[in-house]
């Protein structure tokens, strides 16, 4: 149920992305003004985190994610009505503050049922459903708007997100039984905050984070304007181009999450950063249009090694306020998105060229500076249920 609800957060997060070409005809603007509702949604969801990880860990979790995704399903739909673009940024705006709750409380949860050793397929379970909403929310969000419109594209997502409330619901206990609301005051929760960042591994933890997020949403939220510059195709084209992003998580994320459990972090990571800038070299050299759903799937793949694993670690650092970790991880991850997005269409006023080789040189760094900054991260003792490598 966590990862249905994280499907439906995730393919409304990236069915916008794809489709800004259309909603910029729509409302009459230039491409890069209508791109502002993508940060626009992304940087208020990593603010609010941090506050519903504080209510998690005070009303408990269950209470806080039930209402979240609530607003969400009911945010969504609403923004349908938007008949301007200031009203659909409003829009937008209000439904990153109403969905936040849903992913970091549901990343939590599983910091609160499995021990570190054993999270790594689990947590690839729940990120391979990040990875799905991609997958699907990208092409289908592009496919979709030439039949129902971007208005019933929106409604059709909200009402799924009431769907999966309802699925949610018989759920309640044994969330709310997961973990137990923690009375703490202002000072307690600014120590906390201050204990996280204070050492070496939750600072270069979450720096990663907000660096290699950056990275993503710049070349992915610009990917589609890319794709119908360099060869004059429209949505449908767009959606069939992206059909690569998201597959790798969807098909391997816990795959990844058991490698990461037995072979340790410290070896993934620098691969899934270097596949990252790999792919953004291939769009700056360029490659036939057939091959951009592999250059996508590359792309993802490297999302898919790093944040996972990066959201993994996140959880062992914690320790009685598992809610506020994970509510700093997730705002240091949706906070870099909307930076991303916002730092390349700023780029773009040199080119393409530029902002790609900008993001790649970028994550080669670290790739580079990961060799020795988490070789710390390895297994101390096989994880119960697997064997020593030969």
């Amino acid at each position: 149920m966590l990862s249905l609800a994280t499907f439906m957060i995730f393919f409304q997060a990236y069915m916008v992305a794809p489709i800004l070409p259309t909603l910029a005809d729509d409302f009459g603007t230039s491409i890069q003004r209508i791109s502002l509702i993508v940060p626009a949604y992304l940087i208020p969801y990593g603010v609010a985190t941090l506050v519903y990880g504080l209510l998690a860990d005070r009303l408990g979790i269950h209470r806080v994610m039930f209402a979240s995704l609530a607003l969400f399903a009911v945010l969504t739909g609403l923004t349908a009505t938007a008949t301007s673009i200031e009203q659909i940024t409003a829009w937008r705006v209000l439904t990153g503050l109403g969905a936040s709750g849903v992913v970091p409380l549901g990343l939590t949860l599983i910091g609160r049922l499995y021990p570190y050793e054993q999270r790594g397929r689990p947590l690839g379970w729940l990120f391979g459903a990040m990875a799905g909403g991609m997958a699907f929310g990208s092409p289908l969000g592009a496919m979709m708007v030439p039949h129902i419109g971007w208005q019933g594209l929106f409604v059709v997502v909200g009402a799924a997100g009431l769907g999966s409330l309802l699925l949610f619901l018989p759920y309640r206990r044994i969330i709310a039984a997961a973990a137990q609301p923690v009375m703490s005051t202002s000072r307690d929760v600014f120590r906390a905050y201050k204990s996280l960042l204070q050492t070496p591994r939750g600072r270069r933890t979450y720096s990663y984070v907000l660096i290699n997020s950056m990275f993503h949403s710049g070349v992915f939220t610009w990917l589609g304007v890319y794709l119908e510059r360099r060869y004059d195709i429209g949505p449908a084209g767009i959606g069939l181009a992206l059909l690569g992003y998201g597959v790798p998580g969807l098909l391997l994320g816990p795959v990844i999450g058991r490698m990461a459990d037995r072979w340790g972090r410290a070896r993934l990571l620098p691969i899934g950063l270097m596949l990252g800038s790999i792919a953004a070299v291939f769009l700056l050299l360029g490659f036939p249009l057939i091959l951009a759903p592999l250059v996508a799937m590359l792309l993802s793949l490297g999302y898919d090694m790093t944040q996972p694993l990066f959201g993994g670690i996140v959880t062992s650092l914690g320790g009685e306020r598992p809610g506020q970790a994970m509510g700093l991880n997730v705002f240091m991850l949706f906070v870099g998105f909307g930076l991303g997005s916002l730092i390349f269409g700023e780029m773009l006023r040199f080119g393409f060229g530029t902002a790609l080789a900008s993001f790649a040189l970028i994550e080669l760094a670290l790739a580079l500076m990961s060799l020795r900054l988490f070789r710390s991260e390895i297994p101390s003792s096989p994880a119960p249920g697997t064997r020593s490598a030969p």
